[in-house]
């Protein structure tokens, strides 16, 4: 894929953000979300790709854009064509509450490349390159604290795992506990929190838990990118939901899904944007004058780049 694809990555979770930002504390995740899609979706009309939402905002008659399988892009028939996951705002109870830790995010790998995951639970494992190969999703959270620990040269008390705060999760917090480990809870946001393992000044070594199969595809994106270490098992409640996975090629809803069956090859980006202030980016900032700044962080698979991008934007020249 092209490399300079990355920028115009940046630019789309930066118009997401910039959208979603000003309505920080409002009370309205959905007008925040709306403001997201709108953003990200406009901005995708200048990349040069053939794009294919496979991961997005739910079906056609959910949504009325960055639905799945809409065609995104203004590429012509030499443009490569590639698999889109997107969500424009992670976290959008943390934006209508101010809340830290929102991101708008998107994920691109070549066509066929990025697991179609129903809209449904995924339970998830994920770790930064340090300990990648290291963890089971099969195995007690208890020893994949330890495997970690001895990865990472720590002691079992100076691991940190990262969890959503959720009734469900109430056994794997008791083993954190019981061994002795750290535990961060947090409200909302598990792609920030499968990202944060991969950045050793987050203090986050292990996420695990139930959350959701489409962030999961989006969060193991980022995991590549990162060098780290993501496993995955779908988890359908009902009859209904193993219906929807047969149908959508997932024959086996019990099979561990490893890092290269949700990601496959290496040919893969990742963009992020912060909307509100969290452990790996600032959120936006409003400045005087119309202009605002944004901290985004992109990253390439093939080559394993991470960087960090600082802006200034104007955004009443943004706005023709």
């Amino acid at each position: 894929m092209d490399k300079d694809l990355a920028l115009g990555l940046v630019r789309v979770t930066e118009a997401a953000a910039l959208g979603s930002a000003k309505l920080m504390g409002r009370g309205d995740k959905n007008a925040a979300d709306q403001e997201a899609v709108d953003g990200m979706r406009r901005m995708f009309d200048a990349l040069n790709i053939r794009g294919t939402v496979v991961i997005g905002e739910g079906e056609l008659d959910e949504a009325p854009m960055l639905y799945i399988g809409e065609k995104v892009g203004c590429g012509d028939e030499n443009s490569i064509e590639v698999d889109i996951a997107v969500d424009p705002l992670d976290g959008t109870n943390l934006v209508a509450r101010g809340l830290p830790n929102a991101l708008a995010v998107v994920a691109v790998a070549k066509k066929g490349c990025l697991l179609h995951a129903p809209d449904m639970y995924m339970n998830k494992i994920a770790v930064g390159p340090k300990a990648a190969g290291c963890v089971d999703i099969n195995a007690p959270l208890s020893e994949n604290i330890k495997r970690v620990a001895a990865a990472l040269g720590k002691s079992v008390e100076d691991v940190t795992v990262i969890m959503l705060d959720r009734e469900r999760h109430q056994g794997l917090m008791d083993e954190v506990r019981k061994v002795g480990a750290r535990m961060k809870l947090i409200t909302d946001g598990d792609i920030a929190s499968a990202i944060a393992t991969g950045f050793e000044d987050t203090g986050v070594d292990i996420m695990v838990g139930i959350g959701g199969a489409p962030e999961g595809v989006i969060a193991a994106a980022a995991i590549k990118c990162l060098g780290g270490d993501m496993q995955g098992k779908l988890y359908p409640l009902n009859d209904e939901e193993r219906k929807r996975c047969k149908e959508m090629g997932i024959d086996d809803c019990d099979k561990v899904l490893m890092l290269d069956d949700i990601v496959k090859g290496d040919e893969v980006y990742f963009a992020a944007t912060g909307v509100s202030d969290g452990d790996l980016l600032k959120g936006v900032v409003y400045l005087q004058k119309d202009m605002a700044k944004t901290q985004s962080v992109v990253m390439r698979a093939k080559t394993g780049t991470i960087r960090f991008i600082n802006t200034i934007h104007n955004l009443k020249k943004n706005k023709r």
